[in-house]
């Protein structure tokens, strides 16, 4: 009997990644009852450190798949912070990851501690544009940025009106040149699917 209940075990924790479903867990419970609030163009900062299981092939540094992941923590933890994240769910709405876009400057290597810092740094009619950081707590060298569209849906007012919930004052900032690079290269991007459509 037991050895069904163990193998079974097992199994779960195979075929679920379950140290993914107990780190949510552990942003939520931290962010919402260890950290204080924070407005949404404020940036805020989690923390990381590449262990075995973010490691790639050769075992040295971490896979390029886990920026993606550690991106989804850093998002969580900015939407709680803010509370963006219990207003979104009043209202019936969410967000999801829309785009992308990561330049890799230095690989992180193994056991190396990392913060991630997110900034909001711009919006439009149904998304907002993030920055994220990849920074060695060693010695402040950014290793990694990445930008991230996360698309609303469900969201029944304008982000400037939902965002003005937050912080009254609030004003769209002037996108910078890579970014708009970037929203170029996306609707080109789309564009050209559309036609091949």
């Amino acid at each position: 009997m037991w050895d069904i209940f163990f193998y079974a075990i097992i199994a779960i924790i195979y075929f679920i990644d379950i140290n993914y479903f107990l780190r949510v867990i552990f942003v939520f419970v931290w962010t919402k009852f260890m950290q204080k609030k924070t407005k949404p163009m404020n940036e805020t900062t989690i923390y990381g450190i590449c262990f075995t299981q973010d490691l790639d092939l050769v075992l040295s540094h971490m896979n390029n798949a886990r920026y993606l992941r550690e991106i989804d923590f850093a998002r969580f933890h900015y939407f709680i912070q803010t509370e963006m994240f219990y207003l979104m769910g009043k209202m019936g709405a969410t967000v999801v990851l829309g785009a992308s876009s990561t330049r890799y400057r230095r690989p992180i290597p193994f056991l190396m501690t990392y913060k991630i810092m997110t900034k909001l740094i711009y919006w439009d009619e149904k998304s907002l544009y993030f920055e994220h950081k990849f920074i060695n707590l060693r010695n402040n060298f950014i290793h990694t940025t990445i930008f991230s569209k996360q698309t609303t849906i469900g969201l029944k007012i304008s982000l400037t009106e939902f965002l003005k919930k937050f912080e009254p004052e609030i004003r769209l900032p002037e996108i910078n040149e890579d970014l708009r690079l970037w929203l170029e290269s996306m609707e080109y991007n789309s564009q050209k699917l559309k036609k091949k459509d």
